[in-house]
């Protein structure tokens, strides 16, 4: 039997539709995220030749020479981008299409996380590298704050589950993939209202698509946007953080770096530290 989804399938399509035309006013986050996959990128000497953009919006990332494929649960997205629409944990590619896959934005909202990073090694080569961005533990510290303090003891369920970066490299791990790497970046971005914080989440597509997710009173509304501005600095601005995760990992080949078989070691590290007396 499977276990129940997190997220509205439907809902994420539907909005993701709906957001597709402003979108570029609201993409600064991903932006930033395409900027940290390319700077880790700049670093691994090969060239990749076919690369599936997981997740594309409607595009963004490039890569000179490369053939890139692109795939995006929403169809206005999948369309600008000259791709196909589909759910990154149900991916409608063959194994060992691609030695690149990048993802920048989306793994946060995905039903089976294990399951679309175990789709994502089968759809790489050999050696073929995966990485991946997009908003981890550690963000949106104030709107959960603000909305724990407007709504009380028992508050609904708005904020998306975050995974952290040990479970980030456990789920790689798990996923089958090798040498996996996980790290966090922060952005601070300073918001004039709690207005402009909500229209910056719907915007990108991170707006709340729980399953049991329930509508937002407007007094509920009123007292975050209250505790929101009086959490606000001299200059009148609320500060919110976003914590960025970026996962590396590799598919498996026999080529790439073995751990030491254990007891193959020469040398004694009591020897090599010395012993105290």
């Amino acid at each position: 039997m499977r276990p129940p989804e997190i997220f509205d399938r439907a809902a994420r399509r539907f909005r993701r539709d709906r957001i597709a035309a402003a979108y570029p006013a609201h993409d600064f986050l991903r932006a930033a995220m395409i900027e940290g996959l390319l700077d880790r990128l700049a670093s691994v000497k090969r060239e990749f030749r076919d690369v599936l953009d997981l997740g594309s919006f409607g595009g963004g990332f490039a890569l000179p020479g490369a053939r890139i494929a692109r795939l995006d649960a929403g169809h206005r997205f999948a369309a600008k981008a000259g791709g196909v629409q589909g759910d990154e944990d149900r991916l409608p590619f063959r194994d060992g299409s691609f030695d690149l896959i990048v993802s920048a934005g989306v793994l946060d909202t995905v039903n089976d996380l294990p399951g679309a990073l175990a789709l994502a090694r089968r759809a790489l080569r050999p050696d073929g590298l995966f990485l991946a961005a997009f908003a981890g533990a550690g963000s949106l510290p104030t709107l959960r704050a603000v909305l724990r303090e407007a709504e009380g003891d028992r508050p609904a369920p708005r904020i998306h589950p975050q995974i952290d970066v040990r479970a980030a490299g456990d789920l790689l791990m798990r996923a089958g993939f090798a040498l996996p790497v996980a790290d966090i970046e922060t952005i601070d971005v300073r918001y004039a209202s709690f207005g402009r914080l909500l229209d910056d989440l719907r915007g990108m597509g991170a707006g709340n698509i729980l399953a049991e997710r329930r509508a937002m009173r407007r007094d509920v509304l009123a007292r975050a946007a209250e505790a929101f501005a009086g959490r606000a600095d001299a200059d009148g601005r609320t500060t919110e953080r976003f914590a960025i995760l970026y996962l590396t990992a590799w598919a498996p080949s026999p080529d790439q770096p073995q751990p030491a078989r254990r007891g193959s070691a020469t040398a004694s590290l009591a020897n090599a530290i010395g012993k105290k007396d």
